[in-house]
């Protein structure tokens, strides 16, 4: 590990490149933070990382989906194209065929890339009532037969949860103790550097899009840029190449339930960014960029 790069990819659900205005959370950020730059005009760099508009529509009619914009990401296959249409949600049974033969795990396995790890942790009632439907994210970590996070290694100092404050296991009567963005950044950072390949999922700024709440949203958005930034200042940015990207917009523009057509903002930050970036123009280069980078490294 200690001479091999590795790779953090940042998922985050629903944040598109939007235009200025009132309807934009985002123009409520402080100009330093880094999700500051998903408005109107993105500079061609940020804190040192390589912003990419990034096509999410990948040449389907229609607004981009949450199941078939993960699928992408996580497999490089352009999933609308081939199941016909973008789908909300889940994955269907035709989308987990996909993702269980194209899995980016199952890719990194195959290339003999290891250690590779989901930073997430589940929750008890994900284990014990197992749901109907499952993410594409969990569909790809089970394709490669990885193990999940649980509540206990969130306990340990070992995973991060989805909402990283732990705020929302609180509300549910879990016994974990509340972190801050600083807390979080540490433990998400302490597995990047123990793994070659790490995801981390955050979904709320879909949730809070959809909500329409702009008070809501201005909150998540700006813990969520102050978790970025202690984060790279945890990194080994030398070894570490972090990807940033999203499945669809809707935050962006909360006059509307509905996702957007927006571009979505990928970020590299890290030695290898100029390589990476310039691979990248739809979600769908997003996994092959990061098996090349990591079979060839």
């Amino acid at each position: 590990m200690a001479n091999k790069s590795s790779v953090l990819l940042f998922f985050i659900d629903g944040l598109g490149i939007g235009t200025r205005g009132p309807h934009n959370p985002l123009d409520n950020l402080d100009g330093a933070t880094p999700l500051a730059v998903f408005q109107n005009e993105e500079p061609a760099r940020f804190l040192d990382g390589i912003v990419v508009p990034t096509d999410p529509t990948l040449g389907v009619p229609g607004r981009p989906q949450s199941a078939s914009g993960q699928t992408t990401i996580l497999t490089g296959v352009n999933a609308p194209a081939q199941i016909g249409y973008h789908k909300q949600g889940f994955p269907n049974q035709a989308l987990r065929d996909i993702i269980q033969t194209h899995s980016i795990f199952r890719q990194l396995t195959e290339a003999g890339v290891a250690p590779i790890t989901f930073a997430n942790a589940y929750s008890r009632r994900f284990f014990v009532e197992r749901p109907r439907w499952v993410s594409a994210t969990t569909a790809a970590v089970e394709a490669a037969g990885l193990n999940f996070r649980t509540i206990d290694d969130v306990k340990a100092g070992a995973a991060v949860f989805m909402d990283y404050t732990n705020r929302f296991l609180i509300e549910k009567g879990e016994d974990v103790l509340e972190r801050t963005e600083e807390e979080a950044a540490t433990v998400l950072a302490s597995i990047v550097a123990q793994n070659r390949f790490t995801l981390y999922e955050y979904f709320i700024t879909d949730k809070v899009g959809h909500a329409q709440d702009m008070a809501l949203a201005t909150v998540v958005l700006t813990s969520l840029a102050h978790f970025i930034r202690e984060l790279l200042n945890r990194l080994d940015l030398e070894r570490t190449t972090v990807i940033l990207t999203s499945d669809h917009g809707n935050i962006e523009d909360l006059t509307s339930r509905n996702h957007t057509l927006h571009q979505v903002p990928t970020i590299v930050w890290g030695a290898h960014r100029e390589r990476i970036a310039a691979r990248i123009q739809t979600l769908a280069d997003i996994t092959p960029a990061i098996v090349s980078e990591l079979a060839n490294g």
